[in-house]
């Protein structure tokens, strides 16, 4: 009885070929099957030892540049089965698996590369995952298999292919060393990738300390920053920077015309995009303040210009002086429309050429063409003493899709009220809280919007909707709320805002719910017949 493990097949994957044909030699003239891969089997092959590719004996290829290789069941079921148990050895014959005797591994040079002071990508790419794996998988089951990671060995790895195999002793004692390398191995790769942490902290810490409003035009242009006019008053100064090159957003829209771009200037057209591009359909956002004042979508048909049309109709008296965004490129009507109404900014993905014409004779419009809207990964806050960084709001199934609503109160709505509603709710995600919104024929009528209660922003909608219509001199204004539909951006706490709209003509609410007090609002629209839906889902934007 001996607890020597006989050597007959042997995997063999190294980088350093130092003294790889001997040990291939030694092993074939000892009866053992070579199995190997990539460069180390063309080495032996070309040294006119009998080798099998890995390949072979996996089934798939080497893939990824090499990065994939051995990561497979028939090479680590080889290696890992622990012949002391029936079960094992049953399964290995199950699945037609050959076992491993002996593992021959030296891992890919990565503190070498380091230390010759390689790229980042030369280094990452010197991080060995197959060898670590192969290595860890016969360490572990000494009792079967034998495992060598040192050239060192190869002439005792030689000679025990020859003599019956390792003993017991011998492979416990090869496995410490194997587990030992990879210790190291894996403690430089810490080592060096904290170091690149720690490296990018400090580049990090090195820009907070930097006083950039003390830095020259050439000097901030290197930080990627340029200066605005000025900030939000006159006596702030301000920066605008672009942080992604890839998706530049508003930060990095292409200026056609008109003055220099100021911090609100900023600010409003960042909040009319994200309204704006909110909707499938040609959709024009006019922002003031941060807030939408005017947004509509045009009708089956119908181009960006009766979209504007719709959207400056709103709210004419706040249109003046504000920014206007288009998720469609601009025509000649639109910009013939715009061309009487006095606005900071304009933007859109594109502008015929003769609607440019027109608005460049706007010496102060500044005309911005933003490529793309690409949603940044993360939101970032400042605030007093530190950051608050969140996922952007987006839409979500199942709560904005309508035909997950639940209609709560009311008789059904048909398809042109549940279309308006659709649209009411696409256009509240970009109106502030508390916010409502009033709509009707793909437009709002009336705005509620940053108000301390939900109360004051449905007088707000109501009141706006009610006076700020379109009529001539001398006849009153029209009741745009009557008959229209409204949005809530949050649930109704109390059934008395709810009241304020139902007054006024509403015929159809969508909000998301989630009230203590939704059956008294759920009632409340009973009582009037009207139908109320819900979302289940909330767009907050504060």
């Amino acid at each position: 009885m001996t607890d020597r493990q006989s050597i007959r097949r042997a995997l063999v994957s190294v980088y350093d070929k130092t003294g790889l044909v001997d040990l291939a030699r030694d092993l074939d003239a000892a009866g053992v099957e070579i199995v190997s891969t990539g460069s180390t089997a063309a080495t032996i092959r070309d040294a006119g030892i009998p080798v099998v590719d890995v390949a072979e004996v996996t089934g798939s290829p080497e893939m990824l540049d090499g990065r994939v290789k051995t990561l497979h069941p028939a090479v680590h079921g080889g290696i890992l089965a622990d012949r002391r148990r029936d079960s094992h050895v049953a399964q290995l014959e199950q699945h037609g698996i050959a076992p491993f005797d002996l593992v021959v591994v030296n891992l890919y040079p990565f503190e070498d590369t380091v230390a010759a002071g390689g790229t980042d990508e030369e280094i990452i790419e010197k991080i060995d995952i197959g060898g670590p794996a192969m290595v860890r998988s016969a360490a572990k089951n000494f009792g079967s298999v034998a495992v060598v990671v040192d050239a060192g060995d190869y002439a005792l790895a030689g000679a025990a292919a020859k003599q019956g195999g390792f003993t017991l002793a011998e492979r416990r004692e090869l496995s410490a060393v194997a587990f030992a390398r990879i210790a190291d191995y894996d403690q430089a790769i810490a080592e060096w990738t904290l170091a690149q942490v720690d490296a990018e902290t400090a580049e990090d810490d090195e820009l907070e300390e930097i006083d950039v409003f003390g830095l020259g035009e050439d000097e901030l242009a290197g930080l990627g920053m340029r200066e605005l006019r000025y900030g939000e008053n006159p006596h702030q100064r301000a920066l605008v920077a672009v942080t992604d090159d890839a998706a530049p957003g508003i930060a990095g829209a292409e200026q056609l015309g008109g003055k220099e771009m100021s911090y609100n200037n900023y600010v409003d057209a960042d909040a009319a995009v994200r309204a704006a591009y909110d909707h499938d359909a040609p959709c024009v956002a006019v922002v003031k303040h941060n807030n939408p004042c005017g947004i509509a979508v045009a009708a089956d048909g119908e181009d960006i210009a009766a979209a504007h049309a719709r959207a400056h109709g709103t709210d004419p008296v706040s249109a003046y002086g504000g920014v206007i965004a288009a998720n469609r490129p601009v025509t000649r009507a639109m910009a013939e429309q715009v061309r009487p109404v006095f606005t900071e900014v304009i933007l859109a993905p594109g502008y015929d050429d003769d609607a440019l014409e027109i608005l460049r004779t706007k010496k102060n419009l500044r005309i911005l063409r933003i490529d793309d809207r690409t949603a940044p990964a993360e939101e970032v806050r400042p605030i007093w003493g530190g950051t608050l960084v969140q996922q952007p709001d987006a839409y979500q199934a199942p709560g904005d899709d309508p035909s997950t609503w639940t209609l709560a109160a009311g008789p059904e709505v048909d398809a042109a009220t549940l279309a308006d509603l659709a649209f009411a709710w696409r256009a509240i995600r970009g109106v502030k809280s508390n916010a409502i919104l009033l709509a009707a024929d793909g437009a709002a009528v009336g705005i509620g919007m940053g108000q301390v209660n939900r109360l004051d922003s449905c007088r707000l909608a109501v009141q706006r909707a009610n006076s700020l219509g379109e009529h001539a001199e001398g006849e009153a204004a029209p009741e745009r709320a009557r008959g229209a539909v409204a949005a809530s951006d949050a649930f109704f706490p109390f059934a008395d805002g709810v009241r304020i709209l139902l007054d006024a003509g509403v015929r159809a609410i969508v909000q998301p719910g989630g009230s203590i007090r939704d059956e008294e609002v759920i009632a409340s629209c009973e009582d009037a017949g009207v139908s109320l839906l819900l979302t289940g889902t909330r767009h907050f934007a504060h």
